[in-house]
């Protein structure tokens, strides 16, 4: 049989949890809101996988950056986000032609309540401008007419580990980013984008 000063200690030990356990539910809670409802910067190298020239896959690859932000809308899931990229790639096709691509979308956000000790998962649908230049779109015989615009669509989705307050790193972000160049054939170009990074909270 238990002692009356176990009895004494099981019973203080309880009450001391069941007080604290409201207290780190409360703290939790608002630390997870906190998490949800702050704006973020991240800054991401991105590798960029494309086919632009029409045809047999004629896929080449893209190495540059990309800076995009998250606004949070009341409630904190949902957040209004933007993205620029900016990706080049050389050698490309036997005549060596040479691409930088641009694109600029915007859209929604949407980070799913998950509580999984400091990473964050999101998805997220952008929409928005693409712009191409190099020798593979500017030379005499290019069928690209609209190199300077054209429509952009960003699909995909990420993971963050937060690391502290104010710093979390991406860990990855997977992207299918469409184009809509002229090409002579389907005028457009199926991207797909993967980047990691460090993101800023503020």
């Amino acid at each position: 049989m238990r002692s009356n000063f176990q009895v004494k200690l099981i019973s203080l030990l309880a009450a001391v949890a069941g007080s604290l356990c409201p207290a780190v539910l409360v703290a939790q809670d608002a630390s997870t809101k906190a998490a949800k409802s702050v704006p973020d910067l991240a800054l991401t190298y991105n590798y960029v996988h494309s086919n632009a020239p029409p045809g047999s896959c004629g896929c080449f690859s893209l190495n540059g950056g990309s800076a995009n932000f998250a606004w949070p809308m009341k409630g904190g899931a949902f957040a209004v986000a933007g993205d620029i990229t900016v990706a080049t790639g050389s050698n490309i096709s036997s005549a060596a032609f040479d691409l930088t691509l641009s694109a600029y979308t915007a859209g929604v956000r949407f980070r799913p309540p998950m509580h999984l000790a400091g990473l964050r998962p999101f998805g997220q649908v952008l929409v928005g401008a693409a712009h191409s230049s190099g020798s593979l779109v500017q030379t005499a015989n290019s069928a690209t007419s609209n190199a300077a615009a054209s429509f952009a669509a960003n699909l995909g989705g990420g993971l963050d580990l937060r690391a502290g307050h104010r710093l979390s790193f991406r860990l990855i972000e997977a992207d299918y980013l469409l184009t809509t160049f002229d090409n002579g054939s389907n005028n457009h170009q199926n991207n797909v984008r993967i980047d990691a990074g460090v993101v800023f909270r503020f």
